[in-house]
């Protein structure tokens, strides 16, 4: 057994995980597992800078996280950068104040490396299921980025483009400085047309339409099926590997974007940070079920974090 400890700062969140891992087995066994919304993606697009604010926040995480590391003694910690971070002008001051607070680099990696980590997280213990069919299509919408990963014990092709939740509502959702409540149709139409020139990019390097079974990785997605399931809470347990039907998709991403600030906020498993986010994150995913033809997403917990902690191990 070795005890890691993985952190992932992606556009709109901070991630820990702290585990026990066991490479005999194959399992990682979960110490701690938190997140942090941090916005570190605000107004990247924009810029080409990190706010001041923006870091600030990452910061304060940073030391929340530090110490939980020390506390549970992880031997080794590994902190990888996502897509703000890879894209901002002003990526030494996250990268020194990281240093300064964890005593390690942040890596900032490739969106090639992105995906390979993301690959092993979501899958290593889908291994054996019989239900589940192989090429495995797995998908991490995150803040900035999507990554589309084909593979199936190992990756056969990976992309990285630059749609996601944070992204694409600065880019197309926001009017007058606020997020509009709710969107146009004419803004919703570009939105879609900026994604599906996405999933043409993507198409060029990685199979999309050959997989079996299509898992769906991070916030929006888990999101997502917390709202299909009716869930009164944010329910770890009861959304890993459930599986949420194209149909139902589509309803819940309509509902999202013909709603309202505050309905958005009413739903109980919804967390603060992904109110504003959450419509544009549910049309990435029903984009790229229609676009692959997925009969259903099978929403993973697992990803990029534990991607990293085995790594580490």
């Amino acid at each position: 057994m070795t005890r890691v400890a993985a952190i992932d700062c992606g556009t709109n969140s901070i991630r820990l995980l702290v585990a026990d891992a066991d490479p005999a087995t194959g399992e990682l066994t979960d110490l701690d597992r938190r997140m942090t919304i941090v916005r570190l993606g605000q107004g990247v697009d924009r810029t080409g800078r990190l706010a001041p604010e923006a870091l600030e926040r990452t910061f304060a995480a940073c030391r929340e996280y530090a110490g939980v590391v020390k506390e549970h003694g992880a031997q080794r910690l590994r902190f990888v950068a996502t897509s703000a971070s890879r894209d901002a002008e002003n990526r030494d001051d996250f990268v020194r104040g990281v240093m300064d607070i964890l005593g390690v680099e942040p890596e900032v990696i490739s969106g090639d490396q992105e995906a390979e980590f993301s690959f092993t997280g979501a899958t290593k213990e889908l291994t054996g299921r019989e239900d589940l069919g192989k090429p495995y299509l797995v998908v991490d919408i995150g803040g900035g980025s999507t990554e589309f990963v084909v593979g199936d014990d190992h990756v056969r092709a990976a992309r990285s483009v630059d749609v996601g939740c944070v992204r694409m509502t600065e880019r197309h959702l926001v009017h007058d400085g606020a997020v509009s409540d709710p969107p146009t149709e004419a803004q919703v139409a570009a939105m879609r047309a900026d994604i599906e020139a996405a999933l043409d990019l993507a198409e060029e390097t990685v199979p999309l339409r050959e997989a079996h079974t299509l898992v769906g990785l991070a916030g929006s997605v888990t999101t997502v099926s917390a709202i299909a399931q009716e869930l009164p809470e944010y329910d770890s347990a009861a959304i890993h590997h459930s599986r949420v039907s194209r149909e139902r998709v589509r309803e819940i991403t309509d509902w999202l974007l013909r709603s309202t600030h505050a309905e958005r906020a009413a739903v109980p498993s919804m967390h603060p940070g992904r109110v504003d986010v959450i419509g544009a994150g549910a049309l990435v995913l029903l984009a790229i079920m229609e676009r692959t033809g997925a009969e259903e997403v099978v929403v993973s917990e697992h990803d990029i974090l534990d991607g990293i902690a085995w790594s580490v191990a």
